[in-house]
């Protein structure tokens, strides 16, 4: 458990002064910055710009909820990326240990949330429809970085999610719910509503023990 601590600190550290996560940390890019490849979703609302994923448009309003997922699925891992909401009332999120649900646009599971007074909360999206936990209004004011780039770090093992946002810890949540599946895509939201976008870059991702299995070995 130690050496995780150790890891978690480093990887907030590397975070902070900007330097690249790597293959010699265990991580691995989910996105290369030129291609949808390993991502699936609505190609009319998401692009490519800038060496990130862009979803919504500033010229039109958007429907519904749209949601750019991967194909593979994730249980325990530790996710970084970097993003950014541009327009009015423009709302985001990255979906986690999530699934598509059948014939419809949405995606159901825990949300790492991103819009005005939400940015920060653990959600729980076309689920329970509720935030889960998360940090004050007041704390979102002095940690969020308005219509620039905020670097996410999502931490899931076993029943236990974390969220850092900008190098603060905003959640430290643990499922109650034994009956709720802790594996799922990983996917990058537009909310429906007025004409915004959302930015995404700089995703990677590394495996994680089972926090049970973590546990159970000798202290």
């Amino acid at each position: 458990m130690r050496c995780l601590h150790y890891f978690m600190a480093a990887a907030i550290l590397a975070l902070l002064s900007g330097t690249a996560l790597s293959a010699e940390d265990g991580f691995t890019p989910l996105f290369d910055g030129k291609t949808f490849q390993g991502w699936e979703g609505n190609r009319a609302v998401f692009r490519i710009k800038q060496g990130a994923i862009v979803g919504g448009s500033l010229g039109k309003a958007l429907p519904h909820n749209e949601f750019l997922c991967t194909k593979k699925e994730y249980a325990n891992f530790e996710l970084h990326l970097k993003c950014k909401l541009l327009g009015q009332s423009a709302n985001g999120g990255i979906q986690i240990r999530s699934q598509r649900v059948p014939r419809h646009w949405e995606v159901s599971g825990y949300q790492a949330d991103m819009a005005e007074q939400y940015w920060g909360n653990l959600y729980d999206e076309s689920r329970r429809n509720k935030t889960l936990t998360g940090p004050t209004v007041e704390t979102q004011r002095k940690i969020v970085r308005v219509g620039d780039w905020n670097q996410y770090i999502i931490r899931c093992q076993g029943r236990h999610i974390q969220l850092w946002l900008n190098g603060h810890q905003t959640v430290d949540y643990r499922e109650p719910d034994e009956s709720l599946s802790q594996t799922g895509i990983i996917g990058l939201q537009i909310h429906g509503g007025p004409p915004a976008e959302a930015w995404y870059k700089d995703i990677m991702i590394r495996p994680l023990p089972d926090e049970t299995a973590v546990n159970t070995g000798p202290r």
